[in-house]
């Protein structure tokens, strides 16, 4: 092929490409297409539910599988003033809150955290971007930690209110959400340790979520209060997390 032609096919290509990111606008500010990618997501959500036993672990690693480096995205650096008096005291006055539709609200401190029921496990953090990196982790399970509040009944999800702020203003928190299949899955934990050593602050100290099951998005970093709701309509922009407030899929499972 000769290079004219291979330079006027890229061309073409990019062409393509920027007419259909364009589509791909319009569709997306659609309300009726917006119903059906909403929809699909929803049959995503049970066709995995389905055919995959909920308590099914993701694959884990060995040692020697740990990423040498691995890579930490989104805030490596919160600078909330609470978040960052926190951690010039070395997280010592940290105390993770746990209300919402729960019986008995906790105030948990990290030490009264890693004498929760825990679980270490290594696992590949996917990105949604298309990269991924194995990690060791080790937290407190989630399930204990709900159990131990007590559930209402009409509780369904389990809301992540973080450190960091993206966006600026209110309305830039980092929140995340989950519904409890997810928060009762043995790989669920908030983890306090990555490879062995207290998790670093660029990858989300004190406190963070591991949902190993979904895209990295879902796994909120700076944890510091949990909220068990039974719909998410009134938090953030009403789409169960800072990224589907902006488009993202809620259910991001893998």
């Amino acid at each position: 092929m000769s290079t004219h032609r291979r330079g006027w096919l890229k061309g073409a290509g990019a062409a393509m490409a920027g007419l259909w990111a364009s589509a791909c606008d319009r569709l997306n500010e659609n309300p009726g297409v917006t119903r059906v990618l909403e929809s699909a997501e929803g049959l995503t959500l049970r066709a995995q539910r389905l055919v995959m036993d909920r308590k099914a672990l993701a694959r884990e690693f060995a040692p020697a599988d740990i990423s040498a480096d691995f890579r930490a995205n989104g805030s490596i650096d919160p600078d909330d003033p609470e978040y960052l008096a926190q951690k010039a005291g070395g997280f010592a006055g940290y105390r993770l809150a746990v209300g919402g539709l729960v019986e008995r609200p906790l105030s948990l401190s990290l030490a009264e955290l890693r004498d929760q029921p825990a679980r270490t496990q290594i696992t590949r953090h996917d990105c949604v971007e298309g990269w991924s990196s194995i990690g060791k982790w080790t937290g407190a399970r989630l399930g204990p930690l709900l159990d131990r509040a007590g559930l209402k009944p009409n509780a369904r999800y389990v809301v992540f209110h973080c450190a960091d702020n993206l966006g600026g203003g209110p309305g830039g928190r980092y929140y995340e959400s989950i519904d409890l299949i997810d928060a009762y899955h043995p790989q669920t934990i908030l983890a306090y340790e990555m490879n062995d050593a207290p998790l670093p602050v660029r990858h989300g100290a004190p406190l963070r979520l591991r949902v190993e099951r979904q895209l990295g998005y879902k796994h909120a970093k700076y944890v510091m209060r949990i909220e068990v709701v039974e719909d998410f309509a009134h938090i953030g922009g009403g789409q169960g997390g800072f990224w589907e407030d902006r488009g993202y899929a809620w259910y991001a499972g893998i």
